[in-house]
């Protein structure tokens, strides 16, 4: 499978407040949430960004904590969860909590997961993945959106191809 994202996307952001963040929806297709995570934050971290993985579903917790060790044969995501040590240093942190420990500038939302600030202070960018399989997931992230776009941060939509590639639809 090939993950294709736009460059532009990484590049840092100029003439914006501080208070507007850059709110990308990320609406799961043909790939599942453990098959697309991994590959976004990889960006996210080659870009030299620090991420904050926030889940709607605390079980859950463990199993993102597992997939980020795995996803991938020769390579992981270094990253953190509470109460491991020294979270300062994680470049990616999982939480179901509104703390962000490691300093991100990256906020990434999944499994339903919402902001607990809709002005998203401190945060440049939020990734917001959810299932577009999922009525439910679906109708909260139109949901999560109308707040973002109330709220004026810039929005864009990216739906993904058959293939696991993204296009920006909006």
């Amino acid at each position: 499978m090939a993950f294709v994202c736009s460059t532009a996307w990484w590049r840092p952001t100029t003439n914006r407040t501080a208070a507007i963040a850059e709110v990308s929806f990320y609406h799961l297709d043909s790939q599942p949430l453990d098959w697309a995570l991994p590959r976004l934050l990889l960006r996210v971290v080659d870009s030299g960004r620090r991420a904050l993985v926030v889940t709607g579903n605390g079980a859950r917790l463990a199993s993102l904590d597992q997939l980020l060790w795995t996803f991938d044969e020769v390579s992981f995501l270094a990253h953190g969860t509470a109460p491991d040590p020294d979270a300062a240093r994680q470049p990616i942190w999982l939480t179901e909590g509104t703390d962000n420990p490691n300093g991100a500038t990256v906020l990434v939302l999944v499994d339903g997961a919402a902001p607990a600030d809709p002005q998203l202070a401190g945060f440049e960018r939020c990734l917001d993945l959810f299932d577009g399989a999922d009525e439910r997931a679906l109708a909260a992230a139109r949901g999560r959106w109308s707040a973002a776009k109330a709220a004026g941060h810039s929005l864009t939509y990216w739906q993904q191809s058959p293939e696991g590639r993204w296009h920006k639809k909006a």
